[in-house]
């Protein structure tokens, strides 16, 4: 079986999910956001983010496959590169953080630790960067996919609250404490991606 996980680029991402390839939560201001979704050009306007961060900032996301199909992704980029950020209760997100802004996991994916993996894998990423830490904003009602992750589930992979909300915390892991994850991403992806079986949907983690 194989697998991968590569970096996000304008060449894989139709293979994000068609809504989230569209989706420009998190990349636009809440009113350019709906202009574009009433225009129909938000996913010309995803393909403009992605771009832009890419040359400005550099890799803003993975992509998971196994076997060449796509189970999974996550975005992140620093604060400046994502405008909705300013509109949470909890923001700013600090100075010295990037912003983790989604992750989705296939159903059949869930419960074997991927969503824990592909954390792991942008702190590995951002510690040969340079950053400090990975902040979030979480969803302490989540119900449903949503472009927030729920709270719950970034605590349950190390995350911690800097800002409480009743909603919408602000969560931040500290990257030197993941120093002990770095030789272990790989072989931890191979060991969880080992075992699962493919589903036609994916979803938040």
């Amino acid at each position: 079986m194989g697998r991968r996980l590569v970096p996000l680029t304008l060449d894989n991402l139709p293979d994000l999910p068609k809504r989230c390839r569209a989706c420009v939560f998190w990349e636009l201001d809440p009113v350019s956001g709906e202009a574009a979704v009433k225009t129909g050009t938000s996913g010309l306007e995803k393909e403009a983010w992605i771009s832009a961060v890419l040359l400005d900032w550099g890799s803003c996301g993975r992509v998971v496959y196994v076997d060449d199909v796509p189970v999974g992704f996550v975005l992140y980029a620093p604060p400046a590169y994502v405008p909705r950020s300013t509109a949470f209760p909890t923001s700013p997100v600090s100075p010295d953080a990037v912003q983790l802004m989604t992750a989705f996991i296939m159903p059949g994916y869930q419960g074997q630790g991927l969503g824990r993996v592909m954390v792991q894998t942008v702190a590995k990423d951002l510690l040969r960067r340079g950053f400090r830490a990975i902040e979030a904003f979480g969803d302490a009602r989540w119900k449903e996919p949503a472009c927030l992750l729920p709270a719950d589930h970034l605590l349950a992979v190390g995350f911690k609250t800097v800002r409480p909300h009743p909603t919408y915390p602000r969560l931040r892991l500290e990257l030197r404490s993941t120093l002990s994850w770095k030789e272990d991403v790989e072989m931890a992806l191979d060991r969880l991606l080992g075992a699962v079986q493919k589903e036609p949907a994916l979803r938040p983690l």
